[in-house]
């Protein structure tokens, strides 16, 4: 095999170039990753100036994790039976509905916390529910050697809009509320819609049937549950009872074939050691008090910080979208994100504020290579069939991760303090991706196909 030729390290482009519906998405993508952006600075300070509790900081990440986890399993088999084109505009409309929600109290005044959260857990329930059909997408809009570059460039728009997005934020929340942050979010939404609804239909491939399944010697083939439906007319709650039971198999097997492959069960285990035991979001309006206390426009800084990274990395992204061995890539990018938050606890606990922003811009950069090695093997690894509930185990662990530790990390940081619960995560962190790595050799020995 060659050697990498000039500039392979650049971030490959040519998805832009070869797909003009890829572009509108990628588009989309962008300005809906910016407004979510905008609108997750004004979660952490309302919430924070209206409690000044870190209980009630970490129930944030409560609030969003349990409709992330029922509703993203539910967008799994929702993802491989009906087109993932309108299932994902569907959710992004509900989203928009719900930031738009959030925005009337420019209009009424301040929620309760107790309304305000169940608002947000209804956009995070609409988010989670199209998020298995959306990671669809680049797979069938691509031919398979440009996936890695296309997850690369969602990454990168994903980074640039976090951030310019809590910059955006902090301004917003200086010069008016978090409700005007809510709107900037509902707008992007409603954009992100149009760019969905103008994608080609995307119904799910079928699986083959094995041989001797189909027509043979005149036998009719098996029908749908659909069209037996229509020949044999049932009860409407016969009919939903079935379709239950036809939804829990489907994502029944999409979780046993991660189970079983031990490549994707590696991937996901790491995934959740660097999410679910280091996550650091929910400290940072705490240890924005210490350091700078508490001015909301510095606390746009440690998002920016972690976003300046990612497109650091992203810029970069070369080095890994052209690699084949993309398992070691993650294995190293989560303990490099494991070993820059040891520092951010360290410096948060000796009261360095350049050497924790620091550090967070190290582990923003090891993070977006962890994500894009790992959502390139999930794709290229899964068939089309089972790639919507696959795609939905992802989104949970990817997603929801973070926001039970945040709520991790809220929780031991009221029983100690923000940098030893940041200290604490980061070394748990390592020793479970030691751990993966040790028992998990498939993932180390994974390589892209020509």
């Amino acid at each position: 095999m060659s050697g990498p030729r000039a500039g392979s390290a650049l971030i490959d482009l040519t998805p832009l170039r070869h797909s003009r519906p890829y572009r509108r998405l990628w588009v989309g993508g962008a300005l809906s990753g910016l407004g979510h952006q905008v609108a997750v600075v004004a979660v952490l300070f309302q919430v924070w100036e209206m409690t000044r509790n870190p209980f009630w900081v970490a129930s944030i990440g409560v609030a969003q994790a349990v409709p992330m986890i029922v509703m993203g399993l539910v967008g799994g088999p929702v993802a491989d039976v009906l087109d993932r084109r309108r299932v994902a505009l569907g959710a992004t409309l509900g989203q928009a509905a719900a930031a738009l929600v959030l925005g009337a109290q420019l209009a009424v005044g301040l929620y309760p916390l107790p309304l305000l959260l169940a608002v947000l857990s209804l956009q995070t329930a609409c988010s989670a529910l199209g998020a298995p059909a959306r990671r669809t997408f680049i797979v069938r809009l691509m031919p398979r050697t440009l996936v890695p570059a296309a997850i690369a460039l969602h990454m990168i728009s994903f980074q640039v809009a976090m951030m310019a997005g809590p910059a955006v934020g902090g301004l917003l929340l200086g010069v008016a509320s978090p409700a005007l942050c809510y709107l900037v979010n509902a707008v992007a939404l409603v954009v992100s819609a149009w760019t969905v609804w103008t994608l080609p239909a995307m119904p799910p491939q079928r699986p083959t049937p094995p041989p001797g399944s189909g027509d043979v010697d005149g036998a009719a083939p098996a029908r749908g549950p659909a069209e037996a439906e229509q020949a044999y007319p049932v009860p409407r709650s016969a009919r939903l009872r079935r379709r239950v039971r036809t939804a829990l198999v489907l994502l029944g097997e999409g979780v046993g074939q991660v189970r079983r492959d031990p490549v994707l069960r590696g991937s996901f285990l790491l995934d959740l050691a660097a999410t679910l035991l280091a996550f650091p979001v929910a400290l940072f309006p705490m240890v924005n008090q210490s350091l700078f206390g508490g001015d909301p426009r510095t606390l746009g800084l440690f998002l920016t910080c972690i976003a300046i990274g990612g497109v650091t990395a992203g810029l970069g992204s070369g080095l890994v979208t052209r690699r084949r061995r993309l398992g070691v890539v993650q294995l190293l990018a989560v303990g490099v994100w494991g070993l820059a938050l040891l520092g951010f606890g360290v410096a948060s606990l000796t009261g360095v504020a350049w050497a924790a922003l620091g550090a967070l811009v190290v582990a923003g950069a090891a993070d977006t290579v962890s994500v894009t090695s790992r959502a390139a093997m999930v794709q290229l690894a899964t068939s089309d069939s089972h790639l919507g509930r696959v795609s939905a185990v992802e989104h949970v662990i990817g997603v929801a991760g973070p926001d039970v530790g945040n709520a991790r990390a809220g929780l031991v940081a009221g029983l100690t303090t923000p940098a030893w619960s940041a200290l604490l995560g980061s070394l748990a962190c390592l020793a479970a991706g030691a751990w993966v790595a040790l028992t998990h050799r498939e993932v180390g020995e994974f390589r892209v196909a020509e």
